[in-house]
């Protein structure tokens, strides 16, 4: 029962006359053709969402009721850690964003376009920019700190809207931003939203597990993302169950054993590989190389700069990796005639050998490497015996490679796990990344101007709703975590066309709700079975069974919905134990 943050915020609407009869509240039987998530599945056929568009979502009256309780929790705690409430705006001047640069980072989901005077504004799809502007009114360290937030509408124009709630266009996140003096004021508000951030996920049902993860194009120096373990999750996170370390799998690291390679000092040989076209081919082919023994050859362009990459033929380059480690604006692969272009060969016959005419990034594990196989960079020739730091003149050595389930972790003798998880949350240190091109500065305590040291700190709404049913549900439907339920009851009356029975019911109904518990009257004119169907895909914690027969012995049936467990309760007793069950 949500009593006390119901008296605070919002306005009390304990005691709203809430029918089902009355109600629009669209069941449905069947799971909608193009969802694949639990979550999608459910809350569709709950009654608790529709889809406008691609990515676009309307809340129905049982979503909203869902949607303003994870708002509340979420602003009892940052308010708990000192945030106070602003309202910015959604709609933004792209001067602003063309400032930091992020316009240009972030142009493939930005939605942008010029208003009817021509002037180019876009829809924020976060506020870093538009807080930092508010804050140039700080003039002095003596402000400081500052924590800001607001719970906003967002918009993101995904490339692949999917799984419902999960990765949409359109959603509320909140936000919040903290203005501090130096990196130990950063510091300690970072780890206060950490705290905050773990009371929130356990408020709302879930585990989730803080993970080191890559700033991308939020900017900063360090970054922690909160996942909740899923099989629908789009993210993979790396983890250590002996000594705890985590990290997505775009920052992870791990202990790889070395190859060993030879000693002997050896000659390039060039050998022709007819129809060799990948690491596999090459592996297959008499006089080949294993794959740990091939150098892998990527052709990248980075902020326009060809570029070649190279990796252990049987390790996976992490796009992110990449990008953090060049510090990348805009990457892509190099199109076929590109690579011709530049190498006079096609991909699969490709190498770095002897190549002076464009930069060579390499991987870590290829330091050292003697004995290795690569493309000569003509069609259906490769070429053996190379050492990599005699043979290859890579100008930058990076951490490059994906890790994979079950290598050694990097801080234990323990292994890896690697699994899918939702990220439900997102914190950053953001330094002075947005003060110095927006101007925001104080005097600090020399009197000297100093920019302002940031933190930015993201939680979806919508996305962990999904994430709650995702780790609250069974075969039969939702099972919400009493504090983010749209009723903390559902009384089923199993025959409203009955005047003792229906009278029963509305006397009870009436009693809970003067108690201030949130209660949803199942009055329909539907067969029992209907309606405690109904009352199980929704997933309302506590159901309350009013029928004939349970009357004519005293007692109304009470069902929780997580256990199953059922119990006979008095009548004249009901309303007392049903408000210490929900309290």
């Amino acid at each position: 029962m949500r009593l006390a943050r119901l008296a605070a915020y919002p306005p009390d609407v304990s005691g709203v006359d809430v029918r089902w009869s009355k109600a629009f509240i669209p069941t449905l039987r069947d799971d909608p053709t193009d969802a694949e998530a639990v979550s999608h599945k459910l809350l569709v056929r709950g009654g608790y969402i529709r889809q406008l568009m691609s990515g676009v979502y309307s809340m129905l009256p049982l979503g909203q009721r869902v949607r303003e309780n994870v708002m509340q929790i979420i602003r009892e705690e940052i308010d708990a850690i000192g945030g106070q409430e602003f309202m910015l705006p959604q709609l933004h001047p792209r001067e602003i964003w063309d400032r930091t640069g992020r316009i240009a980072t972030m142009s493939d989901i930005i939605m942008a376009f010029d208003d009817n005077k021509g002037s180019p504004v876009i829809l924020g799809p976060t506020h870093e920019e538009i807080f930092a502007t508010v804050s140039t009114e700080l003039t002095s360290y003596k402000q400081l700190p500052q924590l800001w937030y607001h719970i906003q509408t967002k918009f993101r124009d995904e490339p692949r809207p999917k799984s419902g709630l999960l990765r949409i266009r359109e959603f509320t996140m909140k936000d919040s931003y903290s203005f501090d003096i130096d990196e130990a004021g950063l510091d300690a508000q970072f780890d206060r939203h950490l705290q905050a951030y773990m009371r929130i996920f356990e408020r709302l049902g879930m585990v989730a597990i803080a993970v080191r993860a890559s700033s991308g194009a939020m900017g900063g120096k360090e970054s922690v993302e909160f996942m909740a373990p899923s099989e629908v999750g789009e993210d993979l996170v790396a983890h250590c169950d002996n000594c705890g370390y985590s990290a997505n799998v775009e920052t992870a690291t791990s202990r790889v054993p070395a190859v060993e390679d030879t000693d002997e000092v050896q000659e390039l040989q060039r050998f022709d590989t007819p129809g060799v076209r990948t690491i596999a081919d090459l592996a297959e082919f008499e006089g080949g190389a294993s794959a740990d023994r091939q150098i892998k050859t990527l052709v990248y362009v980075l902020d326009d700069e060809p570029t070649l990459v190279l990796m252990r033929g049987d390790h996976v380059l992490q796009d992110q990796k990449l990008l953090d480690g060049t510090g990348t604006i805009a990457a892509r692969p190099a199109a076929a005639d590109e690579i011709v272009e530049l190498l006079g060969a096609d991909a699969g016959s490709l190498g770095a050998v002897g190549v002076s005419h464009v930069r060579v990034i390499a991987d870590d594990a290829l330091r050292g490497r003697k004995g290795m196989t690569t493309g000569a960079n003509t069609n259906d020739v490769h070429v053996r015996g190379v050492d990599v730091e005699r043979d290859i003149d890579v100008s930058t050595w990076l951490d490059l490679r994906t890790v994979e389930d079950g290598e050694p972790c990097p801080n234990c003798d323990a292994t890896l796990r690697v699994f899918p998880a939702i990220e439900v949350g997102h914190i950053f240190k953001l330094g002075t990344f947005y003060a110095e091109p927006l101007g925001v500065t104080v005097l600090d305590r020399n009197g000297v101007t100093a920019p302002v040291v940031m933190g930015s700190y993201g939680i979806g709404v919508e996305r962990n709703m999904a994430a709650s049913v995702e780790a609250n549900h069974d075969e039969k439907g939702i099972i919400w975590p009493p504090e983010i339920s749209p009723f903390d009851v559902v009384i089923t009356v199993v025959r409203p066309d009955d005047d003792r029975t229906s009278s029963a019911a509305d006397a009870l109904y009436d009693q809970l709700r003067a108690g201030g518990v949130e209660v949803l009257l199942d009055d329909r004119d539907e067969r029992p079975g209907v309606k405690f169907n109904d009352a199980e895909l929704i997933g309302v914690p506590l159901r309350v069974t009013i029928g004939p027969r349970g009357l004519d012995n005293g007692v109304v049936e009470v069902v929780e919905r997580r256990s199953g467990e059922s119990r006979d309760v008095p009548l004249d007793d009901a309303t007392d134990v049903i408000t210490a069950i929900v309290g």
